[in-house]
């Protein structure tokens, strides 16, 4: 059975080990791992990045903390009732999620922040194991193309009947679980206008509401 993080050793993707390693000399002092989970017991929702970054969460070990990606996303969550505490952008800072986890189609960091095909399939097991870990999903939201793709494959479901666009909400006929699709959340797609705070918070609404229904 796999668990749902991968070892903090993992060799499978020479790719990514190499860059680890090259990383560990130059900053001895970050995480420098595949990234594990971070979430809240019996979770509804589960939110799916592309991948740890560079001085974010291959940096700090926690997702999307420690960038500009997780400012945003973890004001929205605090917003919309899905963590309590303070952000304040390190994994001590005391911040815990309600009804929700967050991980990453591939949990290294890859080079230039592009994982290739193989690495993407390489890594997908440990997100069957995270829908595995929790039976009470009921949401899934995909930060980005490749999330939404990645999440499909997972589920054996064909891409081409769920089409990925921002603020689509996909009812996947399975595991009782419906799809949402948000732009990623990063500095590049906010600073170009391609994301829009507002834009952000317009999917969390629909999913609190689809929740709050359920």
């Amino acid at each position: 059975m796999v668990s749902a993080d991968p070892p903090l050793d993992c060799l499978a993707c020479p790719r990514l080990v190499g860059l680890r390693h090259e990383l560990r000399q130059q900053f001895p002092d970050w995480f420098n791992a595949p990234v594990p989970s971070f979430g809240a017991p019996d979770p509804k929702l589960l939110i799916v990045g592309l991948a740890p970054g560079m001085r974010g969460a291959n940096r700090t070990g926690r997702p999307f903390t420690g960038d500009y990606a997780g400012d945003l996303l973890y004001e929205t969550m605090l917003d919309f009732g899905f963590a309590v505490g303070a952000y304040e952008a390190r994994p001590d800072d005391g911040l815990e999620l309600r009804d929700a986890i967050i991980t990453n189609a591939v949990r290294c960091l890859p080079p230039q922040n592009k994982p290739t095909g193989p690495e993407i399939k390489t890594c997908r097991p440990y997100l069957i194991a995270t829908l595995e870990a929790n039976p009470g999903l009921r949401a899934v939201l995909a930060l980005g193309r490749i999330a939404h793709e990645t999440f499909l494959s997972a589920l054996d479901l064909r891409r081409a009947d769920f089409t990925f666009g921002h603020g689509a909400r996909h009812d996947l006929g399975t595991r009782q679980l419906v799809l949402f699709d948000s732009y990623h959340c990063s500095r590049y797609n906010t600073n170009t206008g391609r994301l829009t705070t507002d834009m952000f918070r317009s999917v969390f609404t629909d999913i609190r509401r689809f929740l709050d229904a359920a």
